[in-house]
């Protein structure tokens, strides 16, 4: 655990050296296939330089939304055995179901919270997920997750990072569960009618 937490934290100073760069590619690896999250960049990079907290969230989410369009095509290509690698096998089918019932949710949702990413990008395309969905839902995800941690570091400065760690990461996961709420309420409204 403790290589785990030094290989982390080794591999954020190098991001963080290289600046915006060090951001664009960390972003763009996490998307697809690495395992240390933007936000490990974004946040101190942001809480160094808060006037330019806004364009380090533009980077991270374009360059995320163009990596998951490369787990994407990984998954497509590559397939099924690199998703074996993160999903078990007896759960696989279970999973490829829900794709094929809620891809665009799926996707959304692992954009905007900490679950790992890569993994779903990788399943739209060994799903086969239709692009135009997975672009829009990776894009609008991701987006929405950066910029409002951006929006609040430029508006807050170092005091953001209290509500970015304390608020930020639970409240994604209680917005996702009021969404899917009403959701399914209006699904069930508008069969009643």
């Amino acid at each position: 655990m403790e290589d785990i937490f030094y290989f982390i934290e080794g591999t954020k100073d190098f991001f963080v050296q290289n600046g915006a760069w060090g951001l664009f590619i960390l972003s763009f690896l996490e998307a697809s296939f690495f395992p240390v999250p933007p936000d490990a960049v974004l946040l101190p990079l942001s809480i160094f330089s808060p006037d330019k907290a806004i364009y380090y969230a533009a980077i991270t989410s374009l360059a995320s939304t163009f990596g998951g369009v490369f787990g994407y095509f990984i998954g497509a290509k590559a397939g099924r055995p690199i998703l074996y690698r993160f999903i078990k096998q007896n759960n696989f089918h279970k999973i490829e179901d829900m794709f094929a019932r809620y891809g665009g949710w799926a996707v959304a949702i692992a954009g905007f919270t900490p679950i790992p990413y890569k993994v779903f990008t990788i399943a739209s395309g060994v799903f086969h997920m239709r692009f135009a969905t997975f672009f829009i839902a990776a894009f609008l995800s991701r987006s929405a997750r950066f910029f409002i941690e951006g929006a609040v570091i430029y508006s807050m400065g170092e005091k953001a990072l209290i509500y970015i760690n304390e608020l930020l990461a639970p409240g994604s996961f209680v917005l996702v569960a009021v969404c899917a709420v009403i959701y399914f309420i209006v699904k069930k409204l508008n069969r009643n009618n």
